[in-house]
């Protein structure tokens, strides 16, 4: 893996999520900062924590934030409050790059890349683009072009790695731990709907991001009533109104997502297709319950 062409990219884009005070470095990426904008996008919408992404649950720390605190130890660093947060996973990308174009000695020179690749494959790639993806469609105009700069700065990476043809070259393929460690897909089980509603908010489970601003705009577009709460709530009252009807526009996001996810394989490889599989047994499911009663799932 050759050196990474600009750490000073990845630490401007961890910046811009850490807080909306970054305006000369949030300017050069084409973002405008606004702090409303950055609260709603970062603390509201899309917490930029890889837990939310990779965790059984769709919530923070866990065993995925765990496991990016073991990272940090293992390159014999204390692990920040936050080890899974985008903005030090970024950074620690950043740093990693900076020590490897800065190292003389061959062999030191290669651990360090290799470290850094081992960042990107089992902790940025994971769950990043999936983030980006979801960050572009609910940012307002102040930091769409980050999470657009976010998406192509760490698509070059991949590419620039070859984490498709990594697995592919081996022959047997691969996935990151947080993957091969991920929960069983959302299906709908004896537990019942408010169990199942719980599996399909949470990424790594069902493939898809659902954000508040999504649900809003469900309601909206599906002629609903909209109950304020948190994100299970508000399904499980949308689900309650009119249950086909949700589990149609479920099923038309998991298409989406699916579609989303396909278009990553030829440069992330087993981990797009990990998220396309999960989301396409999403929409599966949820077509499958169009002919059934949504809230007996």
């Amino acid at each position: 893996m050759s050196p990474s062409p600009s750490p000073e990219l990845f630490r401007a884009l961890a910046v811009v999520c850490e807080g909306p005070e970054a305006g000369p470095v949030a300017a050069a990426l084409g973002a405008v900062p606004d702090p409303a904008e950055h609260t709603d996008l970062f603390s509201f919408q899309l917490p930029p924590y890889a837990s939310i992404f990779l965790g059984a649950d769709g919530m923070l720390g866990g065993e995925p934030a765990g496991r990016a605190a073991g990272f940090w130890r293992a390159l014999h660093l204390d692990p920040p409050a936050e080890p899974d947060h985008l903005a030090a996973l970024l950074g620690l990308y950043a740093a990693l790059a900076e020590a490897e174009e800065d190292e003389t000695d061959p062999a030191r020179r290669r651990l360090r890349g290799e470290a850094r690749r081992a960042l990107l494959a089992e902790h940025l790639a994971p769950w990043v683009f999936v983030y980006a993806t979801a960050a572009t469609r609910v940012a307002g105009a102040g930091y769409r072009p980050w999470a657009e700069a976010l998406s192509a700065a760490v698509l070059a990476e991949a590419t620039a790695a070859d984490l498709a043809g990594t697995a592919r070259d081996s022959g047997t393929g691969s996935l990151p731990l947080h993957l091969r460690e991920a929960p069983l897909p959302a299906e709908p089980g004896d537990d019942g709907l408010d169990a199942y509603l719980g599996r399909l908010l949470a990424p790594v489970a069902s493939g898809i991001v659902v954000t508040r601003r999504d649900l809003v705009e469900a309601a909206r577009r599906l002629g609903l009533g909209l109950r304020m709460g948190e994100r299970r709530f508000v399904l499980s009252a949308l689900v309650t109104q009119d249950p086909a009807a949700v589990a149609g526009w479920l099923a038309d996001e998991a298409t989406a997502w699916a579609e989303e996810h396909d278009r990553l394989v030829p440069v992330l490889g087993d981990t797009a297709r990990f998220w396309r599989e999960r989301a396409r047994g999403t929409e599966v499911q949820l077509r499958r319950l169009l002919s059934t009663d949504f809230r007996a799932a």
